[in-house]
């Protein structure tokens, strides 16, 4: 349809193992969601939710890795909002060029919210960011996906 992903294309995300990945948070047959290495500085900690099956952009998705995508991002969502005492989310997915898209995997940005963070006006810091700094934020989200219930 409207593909630019070049022929020789290397995917990150098709070359990640979910299993084995320190900062992968959830992973089901679908869909894996990991902390981005890319970070914005008032908004630490903000996900990556990826099909696990290569589709291009939005417009080559099948609607079940849609639907998985979507779920995913609401069960991901409330578990940012206890985990790190947000006051909100924002979603955002990119398509083409145009639409800033610089990865030739479809993947959906999961972003905690803060009173004046300023996301929008905001650009993340140019380095990625190493995986031991992203494991804490990874440690927590899973942490508020699978509570412990202690019944002492």
């Amino acid at each position: 349809m409207h593909n630019h992903e070049p022929a020789d294309y290397h995917c990150p995300f098709c070359h990640l193992t979910p299993d084995r990945e320190p900062d992968v948070v959830y992973r089901d047959e679908r869909v894996f969601a990991l902390i981005c290495p890319r970070w914005w500085p008032r908004n630490a900690g903000h996900l990556l939710i990826i099909p696990v099956a290569h589709h291009e952009n939005l417009y080559d998705l099948p609607a079940a890795d849609g639907h998985a995508i979507f779920d995913a991002t609401r069960m991901l969502a409330r578990a940012m909002r206890t985990a790190y005492d947000c006051a909100g989310v924002s979603t955002r997915q990119h398509n083409e060029p145009a639409g800033n898209q610089d990865v030739w995997h479809f993947h959906q940005h999961l972003f905690p919210r803060y009173p004046g963070d300023d996301l929008y006006g905001t650009p993340p810091q140019p380095d990625w960011l190493p995986v031991d700094r992203r494991r804490a934020y990874a440690e927590r989200l899973r942490a508020a996906l699978n509570p412990r219930h202690d019944d002492t």
